[in-house]
């Protein structure tokens, strides 16, 4: 008879995992950080350590991976994360191009960290094809682009600039952050990589924070970012890659009605007289309205943003009286959103000063539209 085992070593193994047949419906939150090795010195499925694998995180980059088109996924533990592999992959004196409305903190990434390892990038207004060309140098390796842009809402024509690039050693980059796949697919527009913060509307519901590359190609790129992510480290945890999991599983129905309720809030307000204008793409006055359908036909997103008549202290007067818009920074989520950027990105920002962004949530029209009204009475 096996001799009783102490209480401490029963504590242990009593509490290790025992069902290994049973199939759950919803996926379960692996949080082992390490795997069982078997006797000949291999693991089952690969999983050896979760900062190089982990069941959650294999999952949502074939997901991504699948949605975008793309053949590879990877998954950071932000946006940024995500931009910053990018950026490592390249090389000392590389130059990228980044587009003059850009995520303000993509700015500062390449000026304050990346300068350093000898990248050097120029703004460029990425609607200007001519602007493009000259910009190019001889060893620009990368051209970044965000359409629609953060927070005007330019509208690149991303075939257009796949096609300017068509022959040249240089990478095209995309971030499809706000479109999402639901409403634009770069990869199939002639970009070789697609970038999500998907803390945003693949997570959808402001409690996870994540971020994507998903690749055109495997090859030698994947392989790097692949490294990147492994030995940098920059990884989300097991319950995030399940958060933005379960998000995706919603993802069409929210955008899609986020969409249809932007587009008739922004219509409302471009026909206020308390507003100087409106940038949206699903306008006919956008400056890239023709791109935007054709680009992005099944709508122009659930992002706006409103340039109030007046100044800063005005737009704040106002972002301040709406109360159901949340004055708060970020984007995506179920609930709508309100921010005066030029005080968020800081003395060097050149958005106007009378720009409020506003993300659209899953209210209903009719209040958000109330909203308005009374914030502009």
């Amino acid at each position: 008879m096996p001799k009783k085992q102490h209480f401490t070593t029963r504590a242990v193994k009593s509490a290790e995992p025992q069902l290994h047949d049973i199939r759950p419906v919803a996926a379960p939150i692996y949080l082992s950080t390490t795997y069982h090795r078997n006797a000949d010195g291999s693991y089952n499925h690969g999983f050896l350590y979760s900062r190089a694998g982990n069941p959650n995180r294999e999952l949502l980059e074939a997901a991504l991976a699948d949605l975008e088109g793309g053949r590879v996924g990877l998954a950071f533990a932000s946006g940024q994360a995500a931009i910053s592999a990018i950026f490592q992959a390249l090389k000392t004196g590389d130059h990228i191009l980044l587009p003059d409305d850009v995520y303000f903190n993509i700015v500062l990434l390449a000026e304050e960290i990346f300068s350093d390892w000898g990248l050097s990038y120029t703004l460029v207004d990425m609607t200007d094809h001519g602007a493009i060309s000259a910009a190019l140098r001889p060893n620009t390796r990368l051209v970044w682009l965000e359409s629609p842009s953060n927070p005007q809402l330019k509208v690149t024509d991303i075939t257009a600039v796949a096609q300017l690039l068509s022959g040249k050693d240089i990478l095209l980059a995309v971030d499809n952050t706000w479109p999402t796949p639901i409403l634009q697919r770069p990869l199939e527009l002639g970009a070789d990589i697609v970038m999500h913060s998907t803390t945003k509307y693949f997570g959808g519901h402001s409690d996870v924070l994540s971020g994507a590359v998903i690749l055109k190609e495997d090859g030698s790129l994947a392989e790097k970012l692949r490294r990147i992510q492994t030995l940098v480290g920059g990884v989300p945890s097991p319950f995030d890659c399940w958060l933005v999991s379960r998000g995706i599983q919603t993802l069409p129905l929210r955008v899609r009605a986020q969409t249809e309720t932007a587009a008739k809030l922004a219509a409302f307000l471009n026909d206020h007289p308390k507003i100087e204008a409106v940038n949206y793409p699903g306008l006919p006055q956008h400056p890239q309205y023709a791109v935007a359908q054709r680009q992005m036909p099944s709508g122009a997103g659930a992002m706006l943003s409103v340039l109030v008549k007046g100044d800063a202290e005005m737009a704040l007067k106002i972002a301040s009286a709406l109360r159901l818009f949340t004055t708060a920074t970020s984007l995506g989520g179920v609930e709508s959103l309100v921010e005066h950027r030029r005080s968020v990105e800081g003395p060097t920002s050149t958005t106007p000063a009378n720009l409020l962004r506003l993300s659209i949530g899953l209210e209903a029209y009719e209040d958000l539209r109330a909203d308005w009204e009374q914030a502009l009475e």
